[in-house]
């Protein structure tokens, strides 16, 4: 038998690779010459990395607290070693579940609530004609935010006083007898969350008003000539140009949902709504400033911090996998 010969396989049009020497080193010279020519706006950028390095990284060697029994009069040298003796203390403590209850049902509510709202809001705005009436109410929706958190605080103990309280007023006028809200504790919630909402609502939309303003107008021009209708043209096309930054601060919300603002919280809370207004937070500060447990109120942080950073990697990765949109 004849042996069968097989031509080699010639793949055309493929460019031949082209090796130029020194190509690296240009690279590196034109970047260090870019940075030369913009040295002020890498200067003003380091001043921003440099505050973050301080106030926020080097701060974090304070951790080490949770695994001592931290004396200020030894540092952190010489505070002897405890391990995970505070961690265990607080997770068989009768306080545990109390707190995990209520600070998950706390921002749960307010996620569920307060999420979709900018969202609406900022597609209403978006669709209304620019004139009087929509400057008046973007300004009023906006402008909450801009109060303190102790005037706002201030302002719905007035607001629900059981004696005083304007709520309580206009429900009288319908027969309901008064009710003090921040007096009884499965009413802390729905304050917390509704002063929360009425504070962020109007800000939160302008992140979606900027990303509405993205969306090209010939694409509501053609589906007009294709007879959408409005209903149809924000669900397919501003709805979607919106959506990775619904899902980016999605990820976020999600990932500090452990966490929650603590000084509207502590100005809240009372004695008789401490049953449901006790979080994380307060219990820190509580146990920490107040009675002066530093080792063991960093370990209850510390735990807090890891379950946010734990949410924070698997919401990310199940955005990653389901929608290609995540932080990193």
């Amino acid at each position: 038998m004849e042996a069968k010969l097989k031509s080699p396989k010639v793949r055309l049009g493929k460019k031949p690779l082209v090796i130029v020497e020194g190509v690296g080193e240009l690279n590196r010279v034109s970047k260090w010459k870019q940075v030369r020519n913009s040295w002020q706006l890498y200067m003003f950028a380091s001043l921003a990395f440099i505050s973050i390095f301080v106030f926020a990284y080097l701060p974090m060697y304070g951790v080490v607290m949770a695994f001592q029994n931290f004396r200020p009069a030894q540092g952190f040298f010489n505070s002897p070693w405890v391990g995970f003796d505070h961690f265990t203390r607080f997770f068989n403590s009768f306080h545990f579940w109390t707190l995990i209850r209520n600070t998950l049902h706390i921002n749960i509510v307010a996620l569920v609530v307060g999420f979709p709202l900018p969202i609406i809001l900022a597609l209403a705005f978006n669709e209304a004609k620019d004139g009087k009436f929509k400057k008046f109410v973007q300004t009023v929706t906006y402008a909450p935010h801009f109060i303190s958190v102790v005037v706002l605080s201030g302002m719905v103990i007035s607001f629900t006083s059981p004696t005083t309280g304007i709520i309580n007023h206009m429900l009288g006028l319908f027969g309901i007898e008064a009710t003090n809200f921040l007096g009884i504790g499965q009413w802390f919630s729905t304050v917390f969350v509704l002063s929360g909402v009425w504070q962020s609502t109007g800000w939160a939309t302008i992140i979606y008003l900027a990303a509405l303003a993205g969306v090209d107008p010939t694409l509501h021009e053609a589906a007009i000539v294709d007879g959408a209708s409005r209903l149809q043209r924000i669900r397919y096309i501003n709805l979607p140009t919106i959506m990775p930054t619904v899902i980016i601060l999605l990820i976020m919300n999600v990932g500090s949902l452990m966490s929650m603002g603590f000084e509207r919280v502590f100005l809240l809370q009372n004695p008789l709504n401490m049953s449901h207004s006790d979080v994380i937070a307060t219990y820190v500060f509580r146990v920490g400033l107040l009675e002066g447990q530093f080792s063991f109120a960093a370990a209850v942080g510390l735990f807090n911090s890891a379950i946010n950073a734990i949410l924070l990697v698997a919401v990310n990765y199940v955005s990653k996998k389901v929608s290609e949109v995540g932080l990193w």
